[in-house]
């Protein structure tokens, strides 16, 4: 694995994978779906494939702040739904990844999450009226969490982009922002720890990703403060909207790299 150490690391490289690193604890507390912009930060600094190695960690040290924040909001009906499906998005990505290049890859996940985005306004232009969380469990509701999982777990597997697919989920199944967080937290702690083997088996995780991963960890936890403190100050029509236009420019930045 081609995997850059700290020490091989420019200054201003390690300043910013430190800056995606603190985004990647704001919007695991905050607006979900933005770390789309860590996800390049990643891939520009460190060798493409080997970025979504070193991400990985980090972004379940985001998840751990998440869950320790918002664990009362979670929406468990909802997370046991979206698991099988994931696990099977899940399979399909690796395997995807044993032979897909970066290319393939990125134009992939961002034409989903553009043409998820894209679905997710004509929703909410069509009708004001939100459902409530568990509207998911008519059978609309399970063909639609069955898509969406596994697409999310394809796209989490193959680079770390599940967040803005999950995100837009949640918004059409009408969650309001502390349940949306509470759910989202535990579901990718979850769905990333279930990742590590996969990735350690396809050699994206190793000895020295872990050493990086290590002082990255640290600018997580301020980011997560601030992401904190900032929800508070966010309005749920805002809100909705940052995630929206979170996973709009994550989608272009995978087409345009």
């Amino acid at each position: 694995m081609n995997t850059m150490t700290l020490w091989h690391i420019s200054g201003w490289g390690f300043t910013a994978l430190a800056f995606a690193a603190l985004l990647v604890g704001f919007s695991k507390t905050a607006v979900s779906g933005a770390n789309t912009v860590s996800l390049a930060v990643f891939a520009a600094v460190l060798p493409a494939r080997a970025s979504t190695g070193v991400l990985l960690p980090v972004l379940i040290a985001g998840d751990v702040l998440a869950v320790l924040t918002y664990r009362r909001h979670a929406h468990w009906p909802t997370l046991w739904r979206l698991f099988p499906a994931v696990a099977a998005g899940v399979i399909v990505g690796t395997l995807f990844l044993m032979w897909a290049d970066d290319g393939v890859v990125r134009t992939s996940i961002g034409g989903i999450l553009l043409l998820m985005a894209a679905v997710t306004l004509w929703r909410r232009h069509r009708s004001e009226a939100e459902e409530e969380p568990d509207s998911v469990g008519s059978r609309a509701g399970r063909i639609k969490a069955r898509s969406y999982g596994v697409l999310g777990g394809f796209t989490t597997m193959v680079a770390n982009a599940g967040g803005p697919v999950m995100s837009l989920y949640l918004l059409s199944a009408g969650f309001r922002k502390l349940g949306f967080l509470g759910t989202s937290a535990f579901f990718f702690l979850i769905v990333n720890v279930s990742k590590v083997p996969f990735s350690v088996g396809l050699g994206l995780i190793d000895g020295r990703s872990l050493l990086l991963d290590a002082a990255l960890a640290l600018f997580v936890v301020p980011g997560a403060f601030i992401g904190k403190w900032a929800v508070n100050r966010i309005n749920q029509r805002l809100f909705e909207q940052l995630v929206i236009a979170a996973t709009v420019v994550g989608g272009v930045q995978l087409l345009l790299r």
